[in-house]
């Protein structure tokens, strides 16, 4: 082997081989960061719907309740004045002419 390949091989070793390294790297940590931000927002958008479907959930309880109480408080009472509204009639507007 001639010197200039003996100097050319010990380059690429030395330098190439190491900023080859550093420039991987970079691009390891930059796909990394970005990973880990997209997780932090999907977190964020998750904590979000959950506390949606919480609230939604409350106010679906808050209206079961408020049936349970009627119907266990009023029972047929409730049904009476049901069946009264359903046989009222409805008053009729007079006809203008």
């Amino acid at each position: 082997m001639d010197k200039t390949s003996l100097v050319l091989g010990f380059f690429l070793i030395v330098v190439g081989i190491p900023v080859i390294a550093d420039v991987l790297n970079k691009i390891h940590k930059r796909n990394t960061a970005l990973r880990e931000r997209e997780l932090e927002i999907m977190g964020s958008q998750t904590a979000e719907k959950a506390a949606q479907y919480a609230a939604r959930t409350e106010r679906l309880e808050q209206r079961v309740r408020v049936l349970e109480r009627i119907v266990t408080d009023k029972g047929l009472d409730l049904a009476a004045e049901i069946d009264g509204l359903r046989e009222e009639p409805v008053p009729a507007r007079p006809i203008e002419h």
